[in-house]
C-alpha cells in the first residue's frame, strides 16, 4: 500500500504528527512496534489509585498543549492542580524545607544560607557571560553563585531531566534562560522587562486529565482509527527514487513522506544506510535508566501534610532518589478517599544503576525513603514499579549541534524527518508543539512535490 506519509513510532509525538497530518487531508499510516500505542504516556487506574507510570503533567504555558486539549474534545476532562499545593520542598539535612511557591520565598526561606541569599542580589550587577555552551550548573554558579546551583538547581535538572546540572547544556536545556540573558544580560532585569511587557516566562501551570496523561493518546488513537497499527516494527526503511519503501513482518509500504517518532537510538538504526551522519547524531543522545516506584497509603499512615507538588533532592544530599510527587496532592481522583499516593523516581544520569534494581528492591528503598522523609509507617497498601530502561534523553554540551544535524535530515534526505522528546524537550507540551510543526514542514514538502508533479510534462510529450 501506498501513503502520502508514514509515521514510525506511536507515541505522542508520532500520534499527534499523524493527526495534524490528517487534519490537513494527507493520508497516514502509523506504525508502533509494540502491542499499544502512547509511549511512555501510561496510565493505570488500579483499585482507586491513579499511577502514571510516565509523564505525570502537562505545561499549560505552550499554547500547544491546551490547543491539543481543545480540539480533541478534552477540557471537560482537564484537571488543574489541587488547591492543597502551596509549598515546593526540598530536602535539606534529612528532612523536607518547604517554601512557598512565589519567587521572593528563595529570599525569605532558610533553605539557603543567608550569605547565598545575599549572593542572589549580586546577579543584576553582573556582566553577561562569554561561554555559548556552559552546563547548566557552570551558569547557576556564575550568575546565582556556588550553593544556589548546588542547592537548587542541581535538584531540578534531577527532576526535569534525571540528569546531573554539570552535564546538561544550558543553551539546550533551557534556551529561555540562555536568551534572556543573552539579551538582557541579567536574568533578573530580563524577567522584570518581559513582565513589564506583559511577556510570558519560562515554567508556568500545570494541568492533567480526570484519568491522566494517558487520555491525550488515548484521543488522538481514537481520531486516526486504523491509520494506527500496533504490533508493527520496521525493520528496514529504504529510499525509493521519489519515495520510501517500509519493510516490516506484515508486508512492504510505500509513502512519499518518513516521519521517525522514536527514541533517538531506533532513530538511529532506521536511517543509518540512509544518513550515516544524522545516525551517529541520534545515537549519541544518551538515555540512562528510570524507575517509578508507585505506592498507596491510608492518609493516617503519612505524618507529612503533603501539601506540594512533592519533594526534590540535590545530590549533596546523598539521597537514592532523585526526587518525589504527592500524587494524589497533584490532582484530585487520584487516591481513594482517606487514602494517598505518592510516586519516588529512580536512576537516570545520576545514579542509573538503582534504575536497574529489581521491582522489590526498589520498593524497599522507596519505602525506607519514605519513612524517612514524609514519616510513612506500616505497608503500603499498593506498590508498583515501572522500569523505564532507556529515560530521559540528556541534553548534554553539544546537543545543540547534533540537533541542528538532525534537523536539517530532510535537507540531505528529502521527505525523511525526524520528532521526538530528545529534540526540543522531553515534556508532553513541548512534543506536541514539535509535533505541530513537523507536520506543517511534512505538508510542506508534499504540496511542493505535488506541485512539481503537475507542473511536470507528459511523458509521451516529453519524448517527442
Amino acid at each position: 500500500m501506498t501513503f502520502d506519509v508514514a509515521i514510525i513510532g506511536g507515541g505522542i509525538s508520532g500520534l499527534a504528527t499523524a493527526e495534524a497530518l490528517r487534519r490537513r487531508g494527507r493520508s497516514v499510516v502509523v506504525l508502533e512496534r509494540q502491542v499499544a500505542a502512547g509511549g511512555k504516556a501510561f496510565s493505570e487506574r488500579i483499585g482507586g489509585f491513579l499511577m502514571e507510570h510516565g509523564p505525570s503533567t502537562v505545561g499549560a504555558h505552550v499554547e500547544a498543549a491546551t490547543a491539543w486539549s481543545r480540539s480533541l474534545g478534552l477540557e471537560a476532562e482537564r484537571s488543574e492542580l489541587g488547591p492543597d499545593v502551596r509549598q515546593r520542598y526540598m530536602v535539606a539535612a534529612g528532612r523536607l524545607e518547604g517554601m512557598a511557591t512565589h519567587p521572593l520565598s528563595l529570599l525569605t526561606s532558610g533553605y539557603l544560607s543567608l550569605p547565598a541569599r545575599l549572593r542572589l542580589l549580586a546577579e543584576v550587577v553582573l556582566p553577561r557571560g562569554r561561554h555559548d555552551d556552559e552546563t547548566v550548573a557552570e551558569f547557576a554558579r556564575r550568575r546565582f553563585g556556588r550553593e544556589f546551583a548546588e542547592r537548587l538547581v542541581d535538584p531540578l535538572v534531577g527532576g526535569i531531566y534525571a540528569g546531573r546540572a554539570d552535564e546538561i547544556s544550558l543553551r539546550a536545556a533551557f534556551p529561555a534562560l540562555y536568551e534572556l540573558e543573552r539579551q538582557h544580560r541579567s536574568l533578573v532585569l530580563g524577567v522584570a522587562a518581559r513582565r513589564w511587557r506583559g511577556g510570558r516566562m519560562p515554567g508556568g501551570r500545570l494541568f492533567s486529565w480526570r484519568d491522566g496523561v494517558a487520555t491525550l493518546p488515548r484521543a488522538l488513537e481514537q481520531g486516526l482509527g486504523g491509520a494506527l497499527r500496533t504490533g508493527v516494527a520496521v525493520q528496514r526503511l529504504e529510499r525509493r527514487s521519489q519515495s520510501f519503501r517500509l519493510l516490516t513482518p506484515e508486508g512492504t509500504l510505500e509513502a512519499q513522506a518518513v516521519v521517525i517518532a522514536t527514541q533517538p537510538h531506533v532513530a538511529a538504526a532506521l536511517i543509518e544506510t540512509l544518513d550515516p551522519a544524522g545516525a551517529q547524531a541520534a545515537g549519541a543522545v544518551a538515555a540512562p535508566p528510570l524507575a517509578v516506584v508507585y505506592l498507596g497509603y491510608q492518609r493516617r499512615q503519612i505524618e507529612h501534610a503533603l501539601d506540594g507538588l512533592g519533594f526534590l533532592a540535590a545530590a549533596g544530599e546523598g539521597r537514592a532518589l532523585n526526587g518525589a510527587h504527592f500524587c494524589s496532592t497533584m490532582f484530585a481522583g487520584r487516591a481513594p478517599a482517606g487514602h494517598v499516593a505518592l510516586a519516588a523516581y529512580f536512576g537516570g544520569a545520576r545514579q542509573p544503576e538503582l534504575g536497574r534494581l529489581p521491582a522489590d528492591d526498589l520498593v524497599d528503598l522507596a519505602r525506607h525513603e519514605f519513612g524517612d522523609l514524609v514519616g510513612a509507617r506500616g505497608e503500603p497498601l499498593l506498590a508498583r514499579v515501572r522500569h523505564w530502561p532507556r529515560g530521559l534523553p540528556q541534553y548534554g554540551p553539544g546537543h545543540t549541534e547534533l540537533v541542528q544535524n538532525l534537523t536539517a535530515l530532510p535537507a540531505r534526505e528529502p521527505g525523511l524527518f525526524l520528532t521526538g522528546n530528545y529534540l526540543r524537550g522531553p515534556s508532553v507540551a513541548m512534543c506536541l508543539e514539535l509535533a505541530g510543526e513537523t507536520a506543517a514542514e511534512v505538508d510542506g514538502f508534499l504540496a511542493g512535490a505535488d506541485q512539481q508533479a503537475d507542473q511536470a510534462p507528459p511523458r509521451a510529450a516529453a519524448s517527442r
